[in-house]
């Protein structure tokens, strides 16, 4: 049984959205972020913790310990978080397997650029999409549950 129920993009990892949202739909028992910065970062793995319904545990992984947590199988059904496709690629190209990945808050900033309304994404992040639908990960954006499902492949 596939124990990862969603690997969402968001650059803002735990907020209400995710939380009331997702969970309500996903009978997650784990959130698991994949961030190199946020693993070093006591202080945001304390709030992040705590920004997390009661009852979910949250972990703070390295991209490198979350293709690991993937490849040895989750033990609960979980949500992951990443800031960037990026993360998602790395955790990929280490050999996990991540059957769809959905994108919701990338706000603009940067090189990035309107992907769809309000989602943006640089050059890079774009590649990096391409890459996952040449894979057959499935892209889609949809930031709560409610929202229409938009496929991410004819966007790009």
């Amino acid at each position: 049984m596939e124990q990862l129920l969603l690997a969402r993009v968001d650059d803002r990892l735990i907020h209400g959205q995710v939380m009331t949202a997702w969970m309500k739909l996903l009978p997650a028992k784990e959130i698991l972020i994949a961030d190199d910065k946020v693993a070093k970062d006591p202080f945001m793995t304390q709030v992040l913790t705590m920004a997390a319904p009661a009852g979910v545990k949250v972990k703070v992984y390295s991209v490198e310990e979350a293709a690991k947590a993937l490849k040895d199988g989750l033990k609960v059904p979980s949500i992951m978080l990443a800031k960037t496709p990026l993360t998602y690629e790395k955790i990929v190209d280490l050999g996990a397997h991540i059957p769809a990945i959905n994108i919701g808050g990338m706000g603009i900033s940067g090189e990035r650029k309107t992907l769809y309304k309000n989602i943006a994404a640089d050059p890079q992040e774009r590649d990096a999409i391409r890459k996952f639908l040449d894979q057959g990960i499935q892209v889609k954006i949809q930031v709560i549950p409610a929202d229409k499902v938009v496929d991410v492949a004819g966007l790009l």
